[in-house]
């Protein structure tokens, strides 16, 4: 079994694309009940952002499970699966783990390096976990890929160019208006990328920040932390959307929403309200998009949308970090390989070992059948003697057999081990499932 990626990010799809494919927790647990009803998907988690739709799933044949997770997101999509196909990209086996690997590092972010990617595909294992639809394999895919990413922003300057897309859209809308400080700013959602909008604005130096969101509470929640930083702020609902633009500068948005909260309306009418002729920016990080798009086309209001986002210089960090996290990635993709090769030919090395013990265990009940009066004495010695000749006999082969596992067709070498001493493969399966003892020997610790 092999781990198959299915998935459509802002590298290969439109935004309006991946407005239609945004999908929130429960879409996220649809589609994976969903794949799962297929025998030939046996594990799956979903990487839902702002900005891209992943399925990852281990699967039993590559085109069967391709089908399969392309009809279930189709069908939730509501695009046809030719039109969906025309914007999706497919990863099989080593190349999955290395995307993987580049998406925790922040390679195939907007905004290169960014750091919040890594919370999200935390989040992601973290609910197929709780629903139990991870395993052994994306288990260890998904831990290994968190400790890249990890080593990837310790170690290099990656995220230097910016650290999320909040950072940009603020830094756009900071040269549009002239600065932030003194701004009356509107941060419109109160989730982490509201908190971190919030704490973006704060160190900006902004006079006052207004939050809106769907529940009061967690609005007011999010307004009282941003006062304990020396900021006012005032927590409202989104039906007091058109009053709160009436005094804002600079909006964020970034709610969880499936259509526009803010719509031309909502914004003509706080502009009316609004004393002088001062500029609006709104920064629109919604996926799907939180504001009308035809908004844009009012007066005195710039929108900064994802769009503009991702063809904005500054979201791409410096060619040298790059370039030294991308030499990481390829460095831990190889060892990760190489651990998993490794680890597939163990259950046949423990197989041949039984099988070994099994063979010296029948020779020693054929010895004292036919020396039935051998004192216990001289029993034991034979016994330790044909136990040593046996275990220096496979020692160095199944040493070697582990090392050479580790490069690629490393696999291969597994296979002539069963072929050669002819292992029965359900003895190979059942060392997997660990249901054989591991055997223990003089020379080499238990495998």
């Amino acid at each position: 079994m092999s781990v198959l990626l299915f998935g459509v990010s802002h590298r290969s799809a439109p935004v309006s694309v991946l407005e239609q494919l945004s999908t929130d927790e429960s879409d996220q647990a649809k589609i994976i009940d969903e794949v799962l009803q297929s025998s030939l998907v046996t594990e799956a988690m979903v990487l839902s952002t702002c900005n891209r739709v992943e399925v990852y799933a281990v699967v039993e044949a590559f085109h069967g499970g391709l089908s399969v997770i392309g009809q279930v997101l189709s069908e939730h999509s509501g695009m046809g699966l030719g039109d969906l196909t025309k914007y999706a990209y497919v990863r099989y086996a080593e190349a999955a783990v290395e995307h993987l690997f580049s998406v925790t590092s922040g390679l195939d972010s907007v905004v290169m390096g960014e750091q919040q990617v890594l919370g999200q595909v935390r989040r992601a294992y973290a609910a197929a976990e709780s629903n139990h639809t991870v395993g052994r394999t994306l288990h260890e895919l998904a831990q290994r890929a968190l400790s890249v990413g990890k080593r990837v922003h310790t170690e290099t300057g990656i995220d230097s160019a910016g650290a999320s897309v909040v950072s940009v859209s603020l830094e756009m809308a900071e040269k549009r208006i002239g600065g932030l400080a003194g701004r009356s700013a509107v941060v419109v959602g109160a989730g982490s990328m509201g908190a971190l909008a919030a704490k973006h604005l704060v160190r900006a130096g902004v006079d006052r920040i207004d939050v809106v969101n769907r529940s009061l509470p967690r609005a007011r929640r999010l307004a009282e932390n941003i006062s304990e930083l020396g900021v006012p702020a005032t927590a409202y609902t989104l039906d007091d959307i058109s009053s709160v633009l009436a005094t804002a500068d600079v909006v964020v948005s970034s709610t969880g929403a499936v259509r526009p909260v803010m719509s031309l309306a909502d914004v003509h009418h706080g502009l009316t309200a609004r004393d002088g002729d001062r500029p609006l920016v709104m920064c629109d990080l919604g996926m799907p998009r939180d504001i009308d798009l035809a908004v844009a086309g009012l007066p005195g209001v710039h929108v900064i949308d994802m769009d503009r986002i991702q063809r904005e210089p500054t979201a791409r960090a410096a060619a040298s970090d790059a370039e030294a996290a991308r030499a990481i990635v390829a460095a831990e993709v190889a060892n990760y390989l190489a651990g998993q090769r490794m680890a597939e030919v163990t259950p046949t090395v423990t197989a041949l070992r039984q099988r070994a013990a099994d063979v010296v265990e029948a020779e020693l009940l054929r010895l004292d059948n036919r020396l039935p009066g051998l004192d216990s004495t001289h029993r034991d010695e034979v016994a330790r003697t044909v136990r040593r000749v046996v275990d220096k006999l496979l020692h160095a082969p199944t040493v070697r057999v582990k090392q050479l596992a580790g490069a690629p067709g490393g696999d291969s070498y597994a296979e002539a081990l069963r072929e050669l001493f002819e292992l029965d493969p359900q003895a190979v399966d059942a060392v997997s499932g660990g249901e054989l003892p591991l055997i223990a020997t003089d020379n080499d610790q238990p495998e």
